[in-house]
Parts: structure tokens; sequence; C-alpha cells
């Protein structure tokens, strides 16, 4: 598109998009997406148990996660996270959020300091609702 100023000189508009201002956010929004999805993904801190012999199991992003921290609290992933369950209405909440679920795979973050007893009870309850049960571990450096 051409016009003419004031002094009677032709100009044309200029056509080209700068894309410098849409790289900036572009990479603004990468390390803020970058700094806050692992935040997201692991809800109740525990200090998982490490583990040599072990793959590295993370939970998939909309996976059903059951978190137990060492004093023997039981959270539940998509319930209010900050609020503990009753470990004896685990079966119950388990089958309402695996009846919609594709398969019936539930992972337990237990902390590394919780009484063997407490795991156990946990798992018992998890397999009451005929879940598939993963435990979450850390992997441990390979000499």
């Amino acid at each position: 598109m051409a016009f003419t100023t004031r002094n009677g000189r032709t100009q044309t508009a200029l056509a080209e998009i700068n894309v410098t201002p849409l790289v900036d956010v572009m990479l603004v929004l990468l390390v803020i997406f970058m700094v806050t999805a692992p935040i997201l993904q692991t809800g109740i801190q525990v200090n998982l148990p490490k583990t040599r012999e072990a793959q590295t199991n993370e939970a998939p992003p909309q996976a059903l996660i059951v978190s137990v921290d060492k004093e023997g609290s039981v959270y539940l992933s998509g319930t209010n996270e900050r609020q503990a369950v009753n470990v004896n209405d685990l079966p119950k909440l388990l089958n309402e959020r695996l009846a919609q679920a594709k398969d019936r795979r539930v992972y337990l973050r237990g902390d590394g300091d919780t009484p063997y007893r407490v795991i156990a009870y946990v798992l018992d309850q998890a397999k009451r609702a005929n879940a598939n049960v993963s435990l979450v571990t850390e992997p441990t450096a390979k000499k």
C-alpha cells in the first residue's frame, strides 16, 4: 500500500511482521511452564525412598496418586490435596475414581520415613479396590 507524505514523496507501508516480541513472550512462557510442571505433578512433599535397580517410575500427569507422608497421613490426588483422607475410606474413593479411568493403575508415593505397617495397610486398602498399584521411588546415582 502506497501513500503520499506532506512533502509529496511516495512511501510504502512496512509489510513485515516483527516477531521479536512474540519470541520474547514465548520464551518467558516456556520458562514458566518448565518451572511449574514439576511442582504440579508432585502435590504432597514426601521423601521418596531411593532404589538402585528400579527404573524411574514417575506417574503420568493425569494419574491417580496416593501419597503417604512421614506422619502416616494419606492424600489422594484430585481431591483437596492438602487435606488428608481417611485411610478406611480409600477403597470407596478409589473405586469412584477408577470407574471413570481407562486402566485401574494407582501410583503410591510413600515417604521413606513412614513405618512399613502404614504403607502395607494403604497398599492393602488400594488392593481392596482392585487397583493395580505401582510404588514410586527415586533412582540412586549409579556407580
